[in-house]
C-alpha cells in the first residue's frame, strides 16, 4: 500500500487511541472550534462529520480501497465493554428461543432439538471466535461485511454485504407486527396497528440517539432476558422434581412417551434453519467493534461469553422444555412464529399451573421482539454506511454526522419499518411470509463467510511470511474450529434444501421450496450484478495479494508482539483457577 495511506492512517489512529471514552473520529479533534451548547448544539450534531480527504490511489484495487475507507470511518466510539459483553450474552436471545422452539419441538422432539441445538451452537461458537479474531484485528467500519471483500474476493462482499442488510431491513417490520401481536394476549379488541405505531416510534427514538443509545437500551433488554432465562431453568429443574403446584413428578415420561424423536432423521434436519435463526443477531457484537472503544480488551471478552450463552440458555433450557411440554402437544402447532400462546416456556408455565408468571414471561418475550427490532436498526445502518463508503451503495447512504450516526441508513431503515402498518391489510400475511423468506438463510451465508475470511487472513499470513504473533487475540480454535464451522453451514444449507424440495408432511412444491430456499438465488443474483457491474472475473484473491495491515489500530507490531508476550507470560505466572477463567471467560 502507499506510504501516504499508511501515515495517513497512523496520524488517525494515534490521535483516536487517547480518546479511550469515546467520541467521533475526525471532529473530536479539533479543540480550537467553539463549544455549542443546549439546541444549538443538538442541531449541529446532525451535521456530516468533517471527513478528510484520503488521498486515495485510483491504481488501488477495488478490495484495497475498501479497506481503508471502511478503517476511516467516522463512526463513534461510546461502546463500552458492559454493553459489548450484554449484548453478546444476550442479544440473539429472542423469538427464535422462546416461541420458535416451540415448533422445533413438534418436528423434531426433545431429542433432535438438543442435537440441533447442540449442533449448531458448536457452529456458532467456531464463527464468533473467527470473528473475534478478525474483528480485534481490524475493528474498521462495516467489520465482517468489508471482509468478505479484503479476504475473499469483491463480489461476493458485495453480495454478503447487500445480503445482510436486507436482512435486517425486513427484520424491524417483522418484529413490530411481532411486538403489537404478543400485546394481544392481554389486549385482544384494540387494533394492533395502534401497539405497531407506538413500538415505530420507540425503537426509532433510540436509535437517533446514536451507538449509545442501541448500546444502553440493548443492556438493558438483554440483562432482562438473561434473569427470565436463568429463572426459567430454576423454574424447569423444580418443576421436573415434582416441585410445582400440583406436586407432580415429571422426570423423562416425556421421552419415553410420546418419545424422543418426532419424525426421525429429517425432523432433526428441519429444525436447523429454526435453530440458526434463533442465534441470529449473534455476529452484532463484531459489527459493533468499529464502534468501540477499546476493542482489544472487550471483544475478546465478548467473544467468550458465547460458549456459556449456547450452554447455559440455549441447551439447558430447552432441554427442560423437552421434559416439561411433550412433542406431540396440539398448542405447539401455530400458524405464527410469533404466536405467544405457542411458546412451550409459557405452555410448561401453564401447565405446572403457576398462577400470574405466563403474563411475566409474554412481556418477556415481547421486549425480546422489541430487542431485536433495535438491533435491525442498528445493524441494516451500518452495514448501509459500511456499503456506501465502498462505493458500493448510493453516496448518501455513507452520511455519517458529528456524533458518529449513520443518519441516513438510520433514515432509510425506519422508511422500510413503515411497511409493519400493513399489518391491517388481507394480505399481509402473504407478505410478511415472503420478507422473512427473503432474510431466512441470510445468516447462514454470513457465519460461513466469516469462517472463510479467517482461514484466508491465516492463509495470507503464512504465504507473505508472518505469523500469529502480531494478533493481539488468536482464535481459541483456530483454523480447524473455522473449517468446523464453515463444514457444518456447508451440511446445513444442504439439508435445508432437501426439506424445502421435500417438506416434512407434504409433497413438493414450488412456492413452498422458495419460501425455505429464496435467500440462496438472491445471493447469488447480487454477487452476479456485482461480476457484470465490475466485469471483474477473479474469484478469489490470491493470498499473497490480501492486506493485512489497514484498519489495524495497533500499526506498532513490534510493540503489539511485546505487549502480547508479556500478557501471556503474566498469565502463565497466575494460579491454575485463574488461567482456567481466563480461557473460558
Amino acid at each position: 500500500m502507499p506510504e501516504k495511506e499508511l501515515d495517513y492512517i497512523r496520524s488517525r489512529d494515534i490521535a483516536s487511541s487517547d480518546d479511550q471514552n469515546g467520541g467521533v473520529y475526525i471532529d473530536a479533534f479539533d479543540d480550537k472550534k467553539p463549544q455549542l451548547k443546549g439546541f444549538a448544539k443538538i442541531i449541529d450534531g446532525f451535521k456530516r462529520a468533517d471527513a478528510t480527504e484520503l488521498g486515495i490511489d485510483p491504481n488501488l484495487s477495488d478490495a484495497e480501497k475498501i479497506a481503508i475507507m471502511t478503517a476511516n470511518s467516522p463512526l463513534s466510539r461510546k461502546l463500552k465493554n458492559r454493553h459489548l459483553q450484554m449484548i453478546a450474552i444476550g442479544g440473539s436471545i429472542g423469538t427464535g428461543l422462546f416461541v420458535g422452539s416451540g415448533s422445533s419441538l413438534g418436528t423434531g422432539g426433545p431429542a433432535g432439538v438438543i442435537i440441533a441445538y447442540c449442533l449448531i451452537g458448536t457452529m456458532i461458537y467456531c464463527t464468533c471466535q473467527s470473528l473475534g479474531e478478525l474483528a480485534v484485528t481490524f475493528p474498521v467500519a462495516g467489520a465482517f461485511i468489508t471482509y468478505n471483500s479484503r479476504f475473499i474476493e469483491p463480489s461476493w462482499g458485495f453480495a454478503m454485504a447487500w445480503n445482510y442488510a436486507m436482512q435486517w431491513l425486513v427484520v424491524l417490520p417483522l418484529e413490530l407486527v411481532a411486538a403489537a401481536m404478543t400485546l394481544q394476549y392481554w389486549d385482544s379488541k384494540t387494533n394492533s396497528a395502534a401497539y405497531v405505531a407506538i413500538f415505530y416510534v420507540f425503537i426509532c427514538s433510540i436509535n437517533f440517539f446514536g451507538v449509545r443509545g442501541y448500546g444502553e437500551a440493548e443492556f438493558m433488554f438483554s440483562l432482562i432476558k438473561v434473569l427470565a432465562v436463568s429463572g426459567y431453568i430454576i423454574l424447569g429443574i423444580v418443576l421436573a422434581c415434582g416441585g410445582g403446584p400440583k406436586g407432580e413428578y415429571i422426570g423423562g415420561k416425556f421421552w419415553n412417551n410420546p418419545g424422543a424423536f418426532a419424525n426421525g432423521f429429517k425432523g432433526v434436519c428441519s429444525v436447523f434453519v429454526t435453530a440458526a435463526f434463533a442465534f441470529a443477531g449473534t455476529e452484532l457484537c463484531g459489527l459493533a467493534a468499529a464502534e468501540t472503544s477499546n476493542p482489544r480488551k472487550s471483544l475478546p471478552k465478548a467473544t467468550k461469553q458465547v460458549f456459556w450463552r449456547i450452554s447455559l440458555f440455549y441447551v439447558i433450557s430447552l432441554t427442560l422444555v423437552g421434559i416439561l411440554v411433550p412433542y406431540n402437544d396440539p398448542r405447539l402447532i401455530s400458524s405464527s412464529s410469533v404466536d405467544v400462546s405457542a411458546s412451550p416456556f409459557v405452555l410448561s408455565i401453564v401447565d405446572a399451573g403457576i398462577s400470574g408468571l405466563p403474563s411475566v414471561f409474554n412481556a418477556v418475550i415481547m421486549i425480546s421482539v422489541l430487542s431485536v427490532g433495535n438491533s435491525s436498526v442498528f445493524g441494516s445502518s451500518r452495514t448501509l454506511a459500511a456499503l456506501a463508503a465502498s462505493g458500493q451503495a448510493p453516496k448518501f447512504l455513507g452520511y455519517i454526522d458529528k456524533q458518529g450516526r449513520p443518519l441516513m441508513g438510520i433514515i432509510v431503515q425506519c422508511v422500510f419499518g413503515l411497511l409493519c402498518f400493513i399489518t391491517g391489510s388481507n394480505e399481509s400475511k402473504a407478505v410478511f411470509n415472503w420478507l422473512l423468506a427473503l432474510s431466512a438463510l441470510s445468516s447462514l451465508f454470513t457465519w460461513g463467510s466469516i469462517n472463510m475470511c479467517l482461514i484466508r487472513f491465516r492463509r495470507a499470513l503464512y504465504v507473505q511470511g508472518r505469523t500469529t504473533d502480531e494478533i493481539a487475540w488468536c482464535s481459541q480454535v483456530g483454523v480447524y474450529g473455522a473449517a468446523y464451522g464453515f463444514s457444518i453451514i456447508v451440511l446445513v444449507l444442504i439439508a435445508q434444501f432437501w426439506i424445502a424440495l421435500f417438506p416434512l408432511g407434504g409433497s413438493p412444491n414450488v412456492a413452498d421450496f422458495f419460501m425455505a430456499y429464496l435467500g440462496a438465488p438472491v445471493v447469488m443474483v447480487f454477487w452476479l450484478i456485482h461480476k457484470l457491474w465490475k466485469r471483474e472475473w477473479k474469484f478469489i484473491i490470491r493470498a499473497k495479494d490480501i492486506d493485512i495491515d489497514t484498519g489495524r489500530r495497533e500499526l506498532n507490531l513490534d510493540l503489539l508482539k511485546q505487549e502480547i508476550a508479556e500478557e501471556k507470560a503474566y498469565i502463565a505466572s497466575k494460579p491454575f483457577y485463574y488461567r482456567l477463567y481466563n480461557f473460558w471467560c
